[in-house]
């Protein structure tokens, strides 16, 4: 057999002057290394492994490396657990890292734990996502929109809000879509939200009627009344015709309405009702008897005994304490019903105007429950001078006197003081000597008395008696009766 002799291979010989054969072994000589150390760094990868599950702690993360939670939700740990050689070491764990969500982002959870001069760290990545979409609202019908006919639709009658972003408005895709307004908004997490409304091309919506005059509008007997200038809008027609109707006789004390009535090229028609008061003038020489804080048992009925029998009437301001049948029997007996206050406690009263009108409403309310007719007549716990109130809130008065008249309401304050509320320092015939000596013919009298105090139930006969010897009138406030009020202070 023919023997083939191999010419030694020197490695330090160009790769490029080898022969084919020469190639073939270099190829297969350097394939085997690398295979060798390929083999030898995976066995020492498995032995590092395997010894770092025997010598390391060993931490478990419940729900996984990663977690995600919505934005502004409160985050809980899924919880954890760890062991180092069967033993159990959860109670070394400590826990590093916090989650704002209210911040869309990822947040870092470090696990550390050391037992035995072995460390073992694991990291949980908490997401916080926005996955809630935008909301698209409508300033007008929410499934149909309304189009003025032969116009276009101007993109404006709509709002879009995001949880994360906020206003997102200016984001808004509109686009028709055959008989359909399509509104589209997608947020910066991505989420979208979709909206449709139905197109009508028809007027719906009526005129807007402002009045520039007050109302309602005080007047007094003998006064001019003149209509109120007003500014009528329409969100489709031009030219809106304004028609006025009802009557005012400002020679005879009453309350009024005139309507003004605004209509646009549709029929759509918009009602705005002014109320005009005309009060009678001062009547000089009249005595107005008012009582507050009642009704009270033992008292008030007397009083209502004392009035019928001298055939006076007189003026009620009632509080929500006392017995409903004494309010009743001062109404059918033709006195009036006025409001003072439910409470009568001024800390609460005077706390804040929204507190003043809840005590209001009470007492309202149970005036028109016993008589069937709501009282628009008041008295102020304190009157309208009171300085109490400055404690509670600065300047309410100033606010109260104004807005109570906006609201329809007559506030009465007083220009004589029986002085019966002082604590029982005066008795009967001081109280009488104090109501008869301010009396006068040149103005309106309108005396402040107590329906609670038996020295004013004791004194009431004399005080008329001598009113009506002296030529003076009685009379009840009625709701054209023209207001006595005291300086405001507060």
């Amino acid at each position: 057999m023919r023997k083939y002799k191999y010419r030694k291979i020197h490695y330090h010989t160009p790769y490029f002057k080898l022969n084919s054969l020469q190639k073939k072994r270099s190829f297969d000589f350097y394939f085997k290394k690398i295979n060798s150390c390929i083999l030898y760094l995976v066995l020492g990868f498995c032995l590092f492994a395997c010894y770092q599950m025997i010598a390391f702690p060993r931490i478990y993360l419940d729900g996984g490396n990663f977690v995600k939670v919505d934005y502004l939700s409160s985050y809980h740990e899924p919880g954890f657990a760890s062991s180092y050689l069967g033993n159990d070491i959860t109670s070394k764990v400590k826990v590093h890292g916090e989650v704002d969500t209210s911040i869309v982002g990822e947040y870092p959870i470090t696990y550390q734990v050391s037992s035995h001069g072995f460390s073992t760290i694991k990291t949980r990545v908490v997401k916080v996502v926005d996955s809630k979409k935008p909301k698209i609202e409508f300033t007008t019908n929410t499934k149909k929109l309304y189009i003025c006919p032969d116009t276009k639709y101007l993109f404006d009658d709509y709002k879009a809000t995001d949880d994360y972003d906020g206003d997102v408005t200016e984001y808004v895709k509109v686009k028709q879509v055959g008989k359909k307004m399509r509104y589209e908004v997608t947020d910066s997490s991505g989420n979208k939200a979709v909206v449709f409304r139905k197109i009508l091309y028809q007027d719906i919506e009526g005129p807007t009627l402002t009045l520039e005059a007050s109302n309602p509008l005080i007047l007094t007997v003998g006064d001019t009344f003149h209509d109120s200038t007003y500014q009528v809008r329409d969100n489709c027609s031009s030219d809106i015709k304004v028609k006025i109707r009802g009557n005012v006789d400002t020679n005879k004390p009453g309350e009024y309405e005139r309507k003004y009535i605004a209509k646009d090229d549709a029929g759509n028609c918009t009602t705005v009702i002014q109320k005009v008061t005309v009060f009678e003038p001062s009547r000089k020489g009249v005595i107005y008897l008012t009582f507050d804080d009642g009704p009270r048992s033992g008292t008030t009925d007397k009083i209502l005994d004392t009035l019928k029998e001298k055939g006076v009437k007189a003026t009620f301001f009632v509080t929500s304490g006392g017995p409903d049948d004494l309010i009743k029997r001062a109404y059918l007996e033709g006195h009036s019903i006025g409001l003072h206050t439910a409470s009568h406690d001024y800390s609460v009263i005077y706390s804040s105007s929204d507190s003043y009108f809840d005590d209001l409403q009470l007492v309202s309310d149970r005036v028109e429950q016993i008589t069937g007719e709501r009282s628009y007549l008041l008295r102020f716990p304190g009157g309208s001078s009171n300085t109490v109130s400055r404690h509670y809130s600065s300047g309410i008065m100033s606010y109260l006197t104004s807005e109570v008249v906006q609201r329809g309401y007559r506030y009465y304050d007083w220009n004589i003081d029986s002085r019966d509320a002082e604590g029982g320092r005066f008795g009967a015939d001081e109280i009488r000597n104090f109501v008869i000596s301010q009396l006068s013919h040149d103005r309106v009298n309108m005396v402040l008395m107590h329906d609670t105090k038996v020295t004013t139930m004791d004194a009431l006969e004399e005080i008329i008696d001598y009113g009506k010897e002296h030529g003076y009138t009685f009379d009840r406030i009625t709701p054209t009766t023209d207001m006595v009020t005291q300086r405001v202070n507060n």
